[in-house]
């Protein structure tokens, strides 16, 4: 009875060991596909909001992040604490006001210096100094909106792509937004910036494309930053958003960042010239 026995166990053993192994396996390729480790990448904008859970994000799953917006102090502050949350020098900071071409050369002659690649670029970065109809634009409000949301966009993509073209391996990522998709009566300028971002990437995903070189959007809804907080701080305009909206609520940064995970990582190496919209449903309801 006992020679029967241990050969239950063996048995029951052994079953026990091929289920783990296949866990072990399933979380082994699940890992793979999303794998950043030894990546290096640019965030433009990303001392905080979406910039910074997308750096975060980027650092938790491996790679090395060049944390960049105009403020010094701000970029050194959160390199620290990714630092300190992932346990190894998981991230840098290299301050640059994307309204400087000069500024966003250095960024990436900098990165070049410090790591001899760019695997990974975000433009996340962008500004809006006018709230209202268009009527009422001036000119240079109307080219600041241009010029740092596209225009700088296009200079940081010619400055990092050609590393990556070189090595034909590379994923290009500009933050948009939903606003892009629609009319506005009081952010028709910076619509039309988000816009010409979704044309931008389409665009160079035709030129970069036989360079393995990928170029894609996110279109975020609202989401609770400082950068839209006269929005979500309105209950009025923040009761009418979330009552169309099929989630019922704003997004969190860190609900933006999987999708950027998403778009540098091996998971997405066919996929270019998209835009990922990720707005807790409310451009499909026509909120």
């Amino acid at each position: 009875m006992g020679a029967i026995h241990t050969t239950k166990a063996d048995g029951g053993g052994s079953v026990r060991r091929r289920e783990s192994q296949r866990r072990q396996r399933k979380e082994e390729a699940l890992t793979k596909l999303f794998d950043l480790t030894g990546r290096i990448a640019i965030v433009t904008g990303s001392s905080r909001g979406i910039g910074r859970a997308i750096a975060e994000a980027f650092a938790q799953h491996g790679a090395t992040v060049v944390i960049s917006s105009r403020k010094a102090e701000a970029c050194a502050e959160t390199a620290a604490a990714i630092n300190a949350a992932e346990g190894r020098e998981a991230a840098v900071a290299i301050a640059a006001n994307i309204s400087s071409k000069a500024e966003l050369q250095r960024l990436v002659d900098e990165t070049l210096r410090l790591f001899g690649r760019i695997d990974a670029l975000v433009c996340n970065a962008a500004s809006n100094p006018y709230f209202g109809p268009l009527a009422g634009i001036s000119d240079d409000q109307f080219r600041k909106i241009l010029e740092n949301n596209v225009i700088a966009n296009h200079w940081l993509i010619q400055m990092a792509a050609p590393g990556m073209i070189a090595r034909k391996d590379g994923s290009i990522i500009i933050v948009s937004s939903i606003g892009g998709l629609k009319g506005s009566p009081m952010l028709g300028a910076y619509n039309i910036s988000k816009a010409a971002d979704f044309q931008l990437a389409r665009n160079l995903a035709v030129e970069f494309g036989k360079h393995a070189v990928r170029v894609n959007c996110i279109a975020p809804g609202l989401v609770r930053t400082d950068f839209a907080r006269a929005l979500w701080e309105n209950p009025d305009t923040l009761k009418a958003v979330t009552a169309t909206t099929p989630l019922r609520r704003i997004g969190e940064p860190e609900e933006i960042a999987g999708a950027a995970v998403y778009l540098a990582s091996p998971a997405s190496t066919f996929m270019t010239g998209q835009t990922i919209v990720v707005d807790g449903g409310a451009t499909i309801s026509g909120g």
